[in-house]
């Protein structure tokens, strides 16, 4: 019988030994999702992140100076309402480096860190690095991971935190994330390719997850507003507007929906079923990274799946 969460954190501030806190966390070699980790030396900056997101992020600028722990890589889990256990408390408090989203997103990590999980670490928000705020009158987009300038920002964010954990690898991560967001180019001279082709074109979307490319795209939104806060705040949506959003299918107002897969429901499957109906391309989006998938390969998915909806 595992130890109860009580015991492991006795064990955690008490001067227990190796082998009881062990017992209480995950291997070293694990995310404490239980997602498998990269092989690090015992001298590697410990870095935490929030979602395998930006732990992937961080692997490709750290490289084996870094072991990494996402939080997050199960797409069933909703960082909003993540509840932090024993095991994500005993990780932070040994890393170096934490990367949170911020903006509402996983508050998780500052719950933790403000108890007095660790004072020392680094920490990295991404909404603030992005710069992003709520337009007049609107709510923040904090899915700021879909929007490729402020990853860039992220990345620097990032290579900094690693030097000054580890002085020596420094110019070694600068190095790694300026190839990083040369990688990045492409994918926003694609955003710009679909303003250029269909800039002005309508889509539909179910959470705003997507939206920056969206934006960047030149693309318009006419989901109503309701529709989207609602279904991402895990609201019902009252008849009137879902009737709203089914007839921008039925009327064909839109040129394709994109649809966040990682939370759908009754009534965005009402929505999807709807586009399917219509005609309209449906593309998928997630919030986590897919397995088997790395950002840039997974955004480059994304976007391409977006240009070709527009084609059709």
């Amino acid at each position: 019988m595992p130890p109860s969460p009580s015991r492991c954190l006795a064990l955690i501030t008490g001067a227990a030994s190796l082998a009881l806190l062990a017992g209480c966390g995950s291997s070293s070699g694990s995310g404490s999702d239980g997602s498998a980790q990269s092989p690090a030396s015992s001298s590697a900056v410990p870095v935490v992140a929030s979602t395998n997101v930006y732990g992937d992020i961080a692997r490709q600028i750290g490289g084996d100076h870094v072991e990494v722990t996402s939080v997050i890589s199960d797409p069933s889990q909703d960082p909003h309402s993540y509840e932090a256990n024993t095991q994500n408390q005993l990780t932070l408090s040994k890393a170096k480096v934490v990367i949170e989203n911020g903006g509402g997103y996983d508050d998780f990590i500052a719950k933790i860190l403000k108890s007095g999980g660790n004072s020392s670490a680094e920490v990295i928000n991404a909404v603030k690095v992005s710069g992003r705020t709520a337009p007049k009158g609107g709510e923040l987009n904090e899915h700021v991971w879909y929007d490729f300038p402020s990853v860039a920002k992220i990345a620097d964010s990032i290579a900094s935190a690693l030097g000054k954990a580890d002085p020596a690898n420094a110019a070694a991560f600068t190095k790694n994330a300026d190839t990083f967001k040369a990688k990045l180019k492409p994918l926003e001279a694609k955003e710009a390719q679909i303003k250029k082709e269909h800039g002005g074109d309508a889509v539909a979307i179910t959470e705003p997850v997507p939206l920056y490319v969206i934006e960047a795209s030149g693309l318009v939104n006419k989901t109503p507003a309701e529709f989207s806060e609602a279904i991402e705040e895990g609201d019902d949506v009252s008849p009137k507007i879902l009737q709203e959003t089914l007839a921008l299918f039925t009327g064909k107002q839109v040129k394709a929906l994109v649809y966040n897969e990682q939370t759908s429901g009754p009534q965005t499957d009402k929505v999807e079923q709807a586009s399917r109906a219509a005609g309209i391309p449906v593309v998928p989006v997630t919030e986590t990274l897919p397995k088997g998938k790395d950002y840039l390969g997974w955004m480059t998915a994304n976007v391409d799946a977006l240009a070709s909806a527009l084609d059709k």
